[in-house]
């Protein structure tokens, strides 16, 4: 028998779709912004350039990864019978998501920074406009794309008329997708990060005698390239991956 949804559920998917429409309303608005000087857009062009290679690597990485998990999860489900067919799909779809949300984000904040950088050369509160909206983005997407795969999740199975017990286990592994891409793109943003921002200081500062983050320096590129990948990207990824398994565990 199908478990009877309250009214209040709907506020989930609902709440959702209008985060994600209110997001793309403030990517708009970040990319209508004046990009700056030739030079401004040239150097955010080589640090979106070095993000975006990044990550289709990264990608191409946990792609294979997440793929033999899956067969291993549809062998142990289909063959040896200790798994629920839609265990496997639920880790994947986790997973996808979590990435999503990192490269939503990281597309955002690329497009942002020389953009932000224009508005400061007007004033501070202008500046603080791009800035705002551009992080309003990420947020607002983490919710919305979160909220929309656990509200999906659970209305179909609850449709099916899945027993709760059987839909908790389910959804729980759809939160260990989102764990596991998380994990990828945080620890290896990371590790990226701190050896660009440690290898640019001891180039620049140390034998060169170039100051911090100076453009002169083309370690400097890849330092911004790893506050991308690291703090962006993979903090979006650990901020889904926070909100689903919070929102399951509860």
């Amino acid at each position: 028998m199908m478990n009877s949804i309250p009214l209040l559920w709907y506020l989930a998917p609902v709440g959702a779709f209008m985060a994600l429409v209110f997001s793309a309303i403030f990517f708009r608005i970040v990319k209508k912004s004046d990009p700056g000087t030739k030079q401004m857009q040239e150097i955010a062009g080589y640090v979106r350039e070095g993000a975006f290679a990044y990550l289709k690597q990264q990608y191409k990485g946990v792609g294979i990864f997440f793929v033999l998990v899956f067969i291993l999860f549809q062998f142990m489900a289909l063959g040896l019978k200790v798994l629920h067919p839609l265990i496997p799909w639920a880790f994947l779809t986790g997973g996808f998501f979590s990435g999503l949300a990192g490269f939503i984000g990281m597309n955002t904040a690329t497009i942002a920074s020389n953009r932000t950088t224009q508005a400061c050369s007007k004033s501070l509160n202008k500046g603080l406009h791009v800035a705002f909206y551009a992080g309003s983005v990420m947020g607002l997407v983490v919710v919305g794309l979160a909220l929309i795969d656990i509200s999906a999740w659970f209305w179909v199975l609850n449709y099916l008329k899945f027993p709760l017990e059987q839909i908790t286990v389910i959804m729980l592994s759809f939160g260990m997708g989102a764990s596991t891409q998380a994990l990828f793109a945080r620890l290896g943003g990371g590790i990226y990060t701190k050896a660009a921002d440690v290898g640019a200081d001891l180039v620049g500062k140390v034998e060169a005698g170039i100051p911090e983050d100076d453009v002169r320096n083309p370690a400097t590129i890849a330092d911004n390239v790893g506050d991308n990948v690291g703090d962006v990207a993979g903090m979006g990824a650990d901020l889904f991956e926070s909100y689903v398994g919070s929102i399951i565990a509860a």
